[in-house]
């Protein structure tokens, strides 16, 4: 008998490699090399019976059984692969997709399951079909395979093709009356040849129904044909039979030895049984078509192992020209970050912070608006800041980093001012009570009035205090300018002075938060090219080990 378990490895190498190709399972190569491991593994010697619908294949089934087992009429009935196995009494088992088994005695049940309903339709919901029947042929581990009609349906030929895969033997029925259609010619080609299916019975069904001078003409055309597919026949064993599958089927239903002879399905059977006599303790004749697809597959190993070998000098190339860029960003990033801090740095220098806002900013003091100037210079430094922020954020974006805290810049509070007592107005008389009221209420300008009348102290945040440090007040409107101008200036100054020191630190700091993200580090990047290089090691690997199961099994066989 068989010995499956010499196919082990190679059956195994088989589904790793279906597994690392990522095949489509729909594709011939996927369902061919799946088909080709089911068949190593199987422990039966498998004969397959095909043909186009209505060449008599499940007549000539029932005939060589005895018994109207399979399902026959006049128009395509066998929808499904029926398996015929050996079982101590005639029933049918159908196993539909979820897993649900119907089982009957006789074969009735495969009216409901097994063949095409009106609209030549299989049932999408059934799984595998088995018949069991005591004949003693099957007995022997033979399993009958009974395939359904092609040149009907697309989805039925691309069954066929994908079982004639699996089959130890192939029967393929033909009508004598139309020999060798251009279909079966095509089938002849791809399905069999092409894979190495060269153990081929041919079966002429109907010839009864020629004239002699016509019969003989058929068979010369078929000797032709037949030769090739011989190739692992015993050499005494012809692989041309006529079989006159209804009369032998209805000689053998009555009894009638001596009809049933006549037919040409006892030359049939006694023919099959030799074959698979000899085949059984026969392994080479799998080794054909298991070369035919392990090549394939090692063709697609070595192909996809070029590509990944190509795909990792490609990433290798392009990390290299990655790092160099990225080391090139840091020191363009670096540069920029410099160059905005040092401006930012220039702008807080204290004589050039004083020189470009100190007088703006004592005139607003003056006016009462220095919440519009320093509006005005929160957005001046806000400029400076999203300079800085830029090149940060580049650096963040470029090298992958998380945003650190931001350059906090605060302000400090507003001055608080102290004005001198104005003079006295000489053209009203106010009592001293009424003077600081007077002043906050409207402003220096409508007290002094003249050349005088645009400065104004600002608001109720700049407290007027009698109390100056000035032994008497100022004799003129003029000299009561000069001494609130001098005071707004020193205030501008302390304030400008203050916020330099303060951001001058600030910025100090920001600086070496800023360097730890404006800085490339190469450590993640290598990781896809690790696993690239672990799958072209197993590519490599696993069309190596196909190659040496099939040297292995040669020398064995």
């Amino acid at each position: 008998m068989q010995q499956p378990e010499i196919y082990q490895d190679l059956t195994n190498n088989l589904k790793s490699a279906l597994g690392i190709l990522e095949l489509d399972k729909n594709s011939q190569l996927y369902r061919d090399t799946t088909s080709i491991c089911d068949y190593l593994a199987k422990p039966t010697f498998q004969i397959a019976v095909f043909g186009p619908f209505n060449y008599g294949k499940s007549t000539l089934l029932n005939a060589m059984l005895g018994n109207r087992a399979l399902p026959i009429d006049l128009v395509p009935t066998t929808g499904a692969a029926i398996y015929v196995n050996y079982g101590e009494e005639l029933h049918a088992k159908i196993t539909l997709k979820d897993g649900t088994e119907v089982s009957e005695p006789g074969t009735d049940v495969l009216k409901r399951y097994a063949i095409l309903d009106d609209n030549r339709q299989m049932r999408d919901d059934v799984a595998a079909v088995n018949v069991y029947c005591p004949h003693p042929f099957l007995k022997t581990g033979v399993e009958l395979l009974d395939l359904p009609g092609t040149n009907d349906r697309q989805e039925q030929d691309n069954l066929v093709r994908d079982k004639l895969l699996t089959a130890d033997l192939v029967v393929q029925v033909l009508d004598a009356r139309k020999l060798m259609t251009l279909g079966e010619r095509e089938n002849l080609r791809d399905w069999l040849s092409d894979r190495q299916i060269n153990t081929v019975v041919f079966v002429a069904n109907f010839i009864n129904l020629l004239e002699p001078d016509d019969q003989k003409q058929v068979y010369n055309r078929l000797l032709f044909v037949a030769e090739s597919f011989r190739s692992n026949l015993p050499n005494n064993i012809s692989n041309i039979y006529r079989v006159d599958a209804l009369p032998a089927l209805r000689a053998r239903l009555k009894g009638d030895v001596a009809a049933a002879q006549t037919t040409g399905i006892a030359a049939f059977e006694s023919a099959l049984q030799s074959i698979v006599a000899a085949q059984q303790e026969q392994l080479a004749v799998k080794l054909p078509r298991i070369e035919v697809i392990a090549t394939k597959i090692c063709q697609f190993l070595r192909v996809k192992a070029e590509t990944v070998a190509a795909e990792i000098a490609t990433a290798q190339q392009k990390q290299k020209d990655r790092v160099e860029i990225k080391y090139k960003a840091e020191k363009l990033i670096s540069k920029g970050f410099q160059a905005s801090v040092s401006d930012f740095e220039i702008w807080l220098y204290q004589p050039t912070l004083l020189r470009r806002y100190q007088s703006e900013m004592a005139l607003s003091l003056q006016q009462g608006t220095f919440d519009a100037w320093k509006t005005k210079f929160e957005q001046d430094v806000l400029k400076q800041q999203q300079t800085i922020a830029e090149w940060v954020n580049k650096a963040c974006e470029f090298f992958d980093k998380e945003q650190p805290i931001a350059l906090l810049i605060s302000f400090p509070p507003a001055p608080q001012i102290a004005l001198p007592e104005p003079p006295p107005a000489p053209a009203r008389k106010t009592t001293d009570s009424q003077v600081a009221p007077v002043a906050i209420a409207t402003g220096l300008g409508w007290l002094l009035g003249g050349p005088v009348g645009a400065a104004v102290v600002g608001g109720a945040s700049y407290i007027l205090n009698k109390r100056t440090g000035y032994e008497k007040p100022p004799e003129s409107p003029e000299a009561y300018l000069k001494q609130v101008t001098e005071i707004c200036n020193e205030a501008a100054k302390n304030y400008l002075a203050r916020f330099s020191t303060d951001t001058f630190s600030m910025v100090q700091h920001y600086k070496e938060v800023a360097a730890k993200v404006i800085c490339f580090q190469d450590s993640q990047e290598p990781l896809k090219v690790n696993v690239q290089q672990h799958q072209l090691q197993l590519l490599n690997n696993l069309a190596e080990n196909l190659e040496q199961e099939l040297a292995t099994i040669q020398v064995r066989l």
